[in-house]
């Protein structure tokens, strides 16, 4: 789910949350007065783009807010020999004859560019609480799939390096 969070989580978008109704919101602020200065508002870009920027961080507060009361906390409890949040897992995909490393992580922090996938994507889904040498079916849809063997399982701790989504 989606309010799944781990604890580094939630310690994360806390930081983020206060940062922004410290420091960004009162900087905000000001610059909305700063622009509304420059006199006509229909045609004042300037104003127009502090308001934008201020609403943009309302509204993250709002999420970050939301996101953090309604969070489930989740932990890892695979075993040594299992796939689980934030284990480093080397796999084998056959149809490409690739090795990738990837780390499954929640939701909130997905960056598949880096390796880090959700554990709610096809892929995730599929390796979690598997172990090393299984076979796994990623489905992608009803009409595609692929296989992957998990060839090395690394356990790791959320080290805090997948950075929260953006919007």
């Amino acid at each position: 789910m989606y309010n799944e969070l781990t604890r580094k989580d939630i310690e994360k978008m806390q930081q983020e949350l206060d940062d922004r109704i410290i420091n960004q919101r009162p900087e905000l602020i000001e610059e909305v007065k700063r622009t509304r200065a420059f006199g006509d508002l229909s045609e004042n870009y300037e104003y127009k783009a502090a308001k934008q920027a201020k609403n943009r961080n309302e509204s993250r507060i709002r999420y970050l807010t939301n996101m953090i009361k309604t969070a489930t906390i989740i932990e890892d409890h695979s075993s040594d020999d299992e796939v689980g949040l934030f284990d480093k897992v080397t796999l084998y995909i056959e149809e490409d004859e690739e090795t990738m490393v990837v780390q499954v992580c929640t939701t909130v922090r997905t960056d598949p560019g880096s390796g880090f996938i959700s554990k709610e994507s096809p892929l995730g889904k599929a390796i979690l609480g598997r172990h090393s040498g299984d076979r796994a079916t990623v489905q992608v849809n009803e009409r595609y799939s692929y296989d992957v063997i998990i060839r090395a399982i690394e356990k790791a701790e959320d080290d805090g390096s997948a950075p929260l989504l953006s919007y």
